[in-house]
């Protein structure tokens, strides 16, 4: 994004209007002692999946953005005392629309817009009129009549529709909401909402299991119970900052919140949740829903769906200046091949000549390296090679119409020098580079943006901003870009291998799975020049082998996964679930899913799960398979879910991907863009598995006419046993619909994993010819070859070309075995909390009784020693686990500062439901006198709360307890299982 030893010129925007200021990237240093608690846990067989990290804090009052833009009220300390609105006097209605009065003077309001949305509005004043947001975050809100019941219940008022039923409560006034049964509730008001001169505050009671997701794209975890999270701009891009907030979230107890603000503000999902904007109102939409899909789905309805790219946006895109030796330039004047912008045209020759898939540039820093004219000599010869051209501006769009209608430009970065103020400020200039593509041409959106919003899913791609090439910030990308879908951001992306900094392997690592997303790109040269061998910037042509080669493979790949990805993307657009998805979205009831025990890995749409490799090794542990089969990718081994995956081989060149049992993929030709070549044969991938389907999304990649409906689709339905040996049917259907380009037929070719050739293979009941080898299946027109020796089993089938619907039939097949996985595994402890400790050292030594569970060995549990009685044994520690668990071991770690006072010695271990009834202990025996880890085996129990208790002191040294780190081995009970 930008250099830091570069020092920027203030400079007026084209727009007019005055930039705000700009702040650098901060470094944040890692917290000490995470390398001793990974070597302490992998000596108690505990290690954990990926660097343990500090929780998020909440920003400090006055830590917002640069100047506020317009719209948006600065974080300020809160003015005069703090104020609630009262008793509630009356309620009437008018349509659907509740006015609720109170004794203090202040109304609200609730509107109901359908039945499984409404509006919360209170006005401290009484007063309707101050709507800040109007109608930009919340664009649909009219979704026609629906039925709403009032009727006064005493001590409430009762709104209520076919989905959910309000409470208004009288005195004092609160609310809470529950579903149509009116008896389970959804969210409930613990205290009236509050108010001071500048800032409003929700609290709601928090479920004990209930998770929350969203906020936008959170720089780190996805699963945000007991965090606190910013909904503010900072534009620092460091772990746990917040690169484009959404005032937005979603619980697992099936709602959703957008408050309808440009307010910064902070929402703490502690007990009570917290919810706070700088502003005095509160105005919120709220959505239920019995999934997280479809709450997305309601929420996406009223801020919009996510937009829908060019196809060649999906492709690698690439930034840097080719204009250096423009005078204005702020960076190296001497940069060979980057003089003057048609120098690009060379680096795109360089990409095609290495057969390297990549579909656009933005050949201008933004930075004062500008563009030589005329700018559309280059965008054509770029257009020639199969390359779009975008721009990338720190100033505004003064230019926009003509280098969009005239040159041909395609697509548009706005950069934080021009819209770093954030909300709307930044959401107002996003629609203008909308406005700039969409009216001076016939081609799509396609707008990148570091500061977004609420709503800003139907306008950008939001990025991570200027972050390193670092194994570390690759770690926490992962559950970003993740987690960013959960506030319905389909497109969400990090610079590969960062802006700065980076090496062959972690630009390689890095390119691998962003692979799998939707939007990708590379920022060259930003990074160190030749860091070590083969590296010379950031194009991922330029690097030397192995890396040259792993880079094609990957680019390759997503090439040809192009119809499935468009597709998970038109998912997206119709639905708000985005194409990268957290576990979560499609396991909402598998505990480990639920929670950050996943946020290592996610779903490439609803069939391929990615988990990837973000350290210096070779092997990727901690992969969770959720219920189901899943095939290895590359090697066609089939595990059988739940469980978790260990030890799994992952050198540099392969990323642990995995096919979801039942998973269709529909695969192009390999080619190097878009158009390269016609897809005159389609491909489909098939994992068979029970009863499974797919609906291909088609047109014409590039303009604006698929919203008249100029699209098809074709589905196609898979029927095969759920194991063993039977019969598997491929039913394809006629593609419906019309756009330009649509071809009247093609081929199909189907490559179903299965571990047996069939006894007979028919398409529409007549027989399919068997090849003898594979080479005559290469060279055949229509044919079948089974290869035993590919991915442990391919049965390769091509029906010849085909323009209506088709059924392809392998009777007598086997589906492959799969294996059992481990059913128990450490448990996370992201959501644990203390419950209780007999006694704890806090003033001398920080030895607080959660050190003993906080992830980091140099903080630990010890009993009170500095006052002048320490409080005799035994001593006991009672822990919160967050949900239920079957568990059958426990880790303890004793005191790592090399003091030995307070080990354990006789202990006692409690597993149970209930704090008040342990029962008998699950397990009882004596730690040696070390400071060695140990693991004990324990008869499998399921409770949520562990109660350990030190009977004596292991050296007899004393009447104190202490321990380091306590963890668990077991498994999660599902959450609808009583």
């Amino acid at each position: 994004m930008r250099l830091p030893s570069i020092r920027r010129s203030r400079r007026v925007p084209l727009s007019g209007r005055p930039r705000p200021p700009r702040r650098r990237a901060g470094r944040r240093l890692r917290a000490p002692g995470a390398a001793l608690l990974a070597a302490a846990l992998t000596v108690a067989g505990l290690a954990a999946a990926g660097p343990l990290v500090a929780p998020a804090t909440a920003a400090p009052s006055g830590a917002t953005a640069t100047a506020a833009p317009s719209g948006a009220t600065a974080t300020a300390a809160p003015s005069g005392a703090t104020a609630t609105a009262g008793d509630v006097t009356g309620l009437t209605r008018s349509g659907n629309t509740f006015t609720v009065t109170a004794t203090s003077g202040a109304k609200a309001r609730v509107v109901v817009a359908r039945a499984d949305i409404f509006r919360l509005w209170l006005s401290p004043d009484g007063t309707f009129t101050d709507d800040p947001a109007g109608s930009d975050l919340a664009v649909t809100t009219d979704f026609g009549s629906v039925p709403v019941n009032h009727t006064d219940a005493g001590a409430y008022h009762r709104i209520s529709t076919g989905s959910l039923s309000i409470r208004v409560y009288k005195s004092p006034l609160r609310f809470s909401v529950y579903r149509a049964d009116d008896t389970t509730p959804v969210w409930q008001e613990t205290r009236p909402t509050s108010w001071t001169g500048g800032r409003t505050t929700q609290y709601l009671a928090r479920g004990a299991d209930e998770q929350f997701y969203g906020t936008g794209l959170r720089l780190g975890e996805w699963a945000l119970r007991d965090k606190n999270v910013p909904i503010a701009v900072d534009n620092k891009w460091r772990e746990n900052d917040n690169a484009s907030p959404a005032p937005f979230y979603m619980s697992t107890n099936g709602y959703g919140v957008m408050r309808n603000t440009w307010a910064p503000g902070s929402y703490g999902f502690n007990a009570p949740t917290t919810l706070t904007h700088d502003e005095k109102r509160f105005d919120a939409w709220y959505f239920t829903g019995d999934s997280p899909k479809s709450v997305l789905d309601a929420y996406t309805d009223v801020s919009g769906k996510p937009f829908m790219a060019p196809m060649w946006g999906f492709e690698l895109g690439n930034a840097d200046c080719f204009n250096a030796s423009n005078p204005d330039y702020q960076g190296d004047h001497a940069r060979p091949r980057h003089q003057t912008t048609p120098d690009v045209v060379g680096y795109a020759a360089d990409a095609r000549a290495a057969d390297m898939p990549s579909g656009w540039f933005l050949p201008n820093d933004g930075y004062g390296c500008g563009y030589t004219a005329p700018l559309k000599s280059t965008v054509d010869a770029l257009r020639a090679k199969g390359f779009q051209t975008g721009l990338w501006t720190s100033t505004g769009l003064g230019s926009i119409a003509d280098e969009v209608a005239a040159a041909g430009s395609r697509g548009v970065k706005t950069d934080v020098a021009w819209i770093g103020g954030g909300y709307k400020y930044a959401f107002d200039g996003v629609q203008q580079a909308v406005d700039g593509i969409e009216k001076n041409s016939d081609a799509r959106r396609f707008v990148w943006t570091v500061d977004g919003w609420a709503g800003t899913q139907r306008n950008a791609v939001v990025w991570t901003g200027d972050t390193h090439g670092t194994w570390d910030d690759m770690r926490w990308h992962v559950p970003a870009i993740t987690g960013a879908g959960l506030s319905g951001l389909n497109y969400a992306a990090g610079d590969i291998d960062g802006i700065f900094g980076g090496s062959p392997q972690t630009y390689t690592r890095d390119l691998q799975w962003k692979a799998f997303t939707p939007a990708f790109m590379t920022m060259s040269g930003w990074g160190a020049t030749n860091p070590s061998a083969g590296y010379h910037d950031k194009q991922p042509w330029r690097f030397a082998e192995p890396y040259l080669s792993i880079n094609r493979k990957y680019l390759q790949l997503k090439m040809r996964l192009m119809p499935y990805l468009y597709t998970m993307s038109r998912v997206a657009h119709e639905t708000g679930v985005p194409s990268t998805r957290a576990m979560v979205l499609e396991y909402p009831d598998d505990p480990v899913a639920r929670s950050n025990a996943t946020s290592g890995q996610f779903m490439a749409g609803d069939s391929l799960l990615v988990a990837p490799v973000v350290s210096d090794t070779a092997v990727r542990d901690g992969i969770h398979l959720p219920a189901g089969t899943w095939t290895d990718y590359w090697t066609g081994r089939t595990y059988q879910g739940p469980g978790r995956l260990d030890g799994y081989r992952a050198p540099l060149d392969t990323l642990p991907l995995f096919v979801k049992g039942g998973g269709i993929v529909p695969m192009w030709p390999q080619m190097n863009h878009t158009g390269e070549k016609p897809v005159s044969t389609l491909t489909y991938d098939i994992h068979p598995c029970g009863a499974s389907s797919f609906s291909l999304y088609e047109d014409d990649g590039r303009t604006r006419a698929h919203e008249s409906g100029a699209y098809a689709r074709q589905r196609v339905d898979v029927t095969a046993p759920a194991s063993g040996t039977g019969t598997v049917t491929v039913s394809v259907g006629a593609p419906t619909g019309s756009y330009s380009g649509k071809p009247a037929s093609r081929g199909y070719e189907f490559t179903l994993h299965v571990a047996s050739a069939p006894t007979a293979l028919t398409v529409d009941a007549a027989a399919l010819p068997r090849l003898a080898s594979k080479a005559a299946y290469d060279s055949a027109a229509s044919g079948w070859f089974f290869d035993p020796a590919d991915r442990a089993g391919i049965l390769m089938v091509k029906t010849g070309t085909k323009a209506e619907a088709f059924t392809v039939r392998a009777t007598g097949t086997t589906l492959p075995a799969a294996e059992s996985l481990p059913a128990s595994a450490p448990i996370d402890r992201s959501g644990w909390s203390l419950v209780h400790a007999d006694s704890q050292e806090t003033a001398a030594e920080n030895g607080a009784a959660a050190g003993a569970f906080d992830g980091n060995p140099a903080t630990m549990w010890h009993t009170a020693w500095s006052s002048p009685k320490p409080a005799p044994l035994p001593h006991e520690i009672q822990i919160d686990l967050g949900a239920r668990h079957t568990v059958d071991g426990l880790g303890h770690l004793p005191r790592q500062d090399g003091g030995v006072n307070g080990r354990i010695g006789g202990y006692e271990i409690y597993l149970s439901d209930t704090t008040a009834d342990w029962g008998p202990p699950v397990a009882s025996g004596t730690f040696a006198d070390t400071a060695a880890a140990t693991t004990v085996a324990l008869p499998p129990k399921t409770g949520r709360y562990l109660r350990l208790r030190a009977l004596t002191e292991a050296g007899g040294r004393g009447p104190w307890t202490s321990a380091a780190e306590i963890t668990l081995i077991g498994r999660p009970v599902p959450v609808n299982t009583a």
